[in-house]
């Protein structure tokens, strides 16, 4: 599968699909998160970073740019790095910040707003564009890379129509 798209109705649809990703994930992934303003990106790596096994808070790192997390992902430990760029106000402020040394084959890297530090970032595995639809969202899920189609190949998800 190089391409996953569907509809979720609401917030649970958006939980659900995080969930099952947390089952597809592996360690070298880079994950960008596209979408508007209140679209869904924190909530769907919420719900994947929990599923993953994280028990406390996830809250979105807008003021941090990034936090990082442990989680199980075949029974050993995993860092992921949940960005949130928004506030850069350019792309070499990511540089600046040394965040490029946190992504590598042992970590998993989840970007939102990764326009913001065009040019700069590594390349995706995965283009995730997340929009609102009436009082549901729109998915749309692109490999951009073997890893990344193995990741969307191993994804088990049928949304509740």
């Amino acid at each position: 599968m190089q391409h996953f798209q569907t509809h979720l109705h609401d917030e649970a649809g958006t939980a659900a699909l995080g969930r099952a990703f947390a089952q597809a994930l592996a360690p070298g992934l880079t994950i960008y998160l596209h979408g508007d303003l209140g679209a869904g990106k924190t909530a769907l790596t919420r719900a994947m970073l929990q599923a993953a096994g994280h028990a406390g808070h996830v809250k979105s790192p807008t003021y941090t740019l990034a936090e990082p997390y442990t989680v199980q992902i075949g029974g050993r430990p995993v860092e992921v790095i949940h960005f949130d760029l928004y506030r850069l106000a350019s792309p070499e402020e990511f540089l600046d910040a040394g965040f490029r040394e946190y992504f590598g084959a042992d970590t998993i890297c989840i970007i939102e707003w990764p326009e913001k530090a065009e040019g700069v970032l590594p390349a995706p595995d995965i283009n995730m564009h997340l929009g609102i639809s009436g009082n549901g969202r729109d998915i749309k899920c692109e490999a951009l890379s073997v890893q990344g189609t193995q990741c969307l190949d191993r994804l088990k998800f049928a949304p509740n129509l």
